[in-house]
């Protein structure tokens, strides 16, 4: 008998669990969207759209292979670059980091400058 009631034991430890990861993972959810700027969210959603894009390239290479390997170099140093340049841009942006001297319009504009800085580097790259 002792077997069966430490299972029980094993599976009400496992819920409690369980439901104590749920509840943080709503508290979590639940505070990011009270405590975050539409903006921020919006950069966040940008954010995971190139993590994306870098993910497929990349398991696009592990399945088929590398023939074009420098348009898969190009394509996936663009996602990583331009992953770097939207999180500098959402740090430059978030109300709660000190970036005081510099103006919203300031942090776009390099952000835009840099992109095109960059994405002509990758281009060239491309050959």
């Amino acid at each position: 008998m002792a077997p069966k009631e430490s299972k029980a034991k094993a599976a009400a430890k496992s819920e409690s669990f369980m439901s104590q990861q749920g509840a943080l993972v709503a508290r979590l959810v639940d505070g990011y969207l009270t405590n975050t700027p539409q903006l921020l969210r919006i950069i966040d959603a940008y954010l995971a759209a190139v993590m994306l894009s870098g993910a497929i390239q990349f398991a696009y290479v592990v399945l088929v292979g590398t023939f074009p390997y420098n348009s898969f170099l190009s394509g996936f140093i663009a996602s990583v670059g331009t992953f770097v340049l939207a999180a500098n841009l959402r740090m430059q942006l978030n109300p709660s980091n000190d970036f005081h001297s510099l103006s919203p319009e300031a942090a776009y504009a390099e952000f835009a400058f840099c992109s095109l800085v960059f994405y002509g580097f990758v281009v060239n790259f491309l050959g």
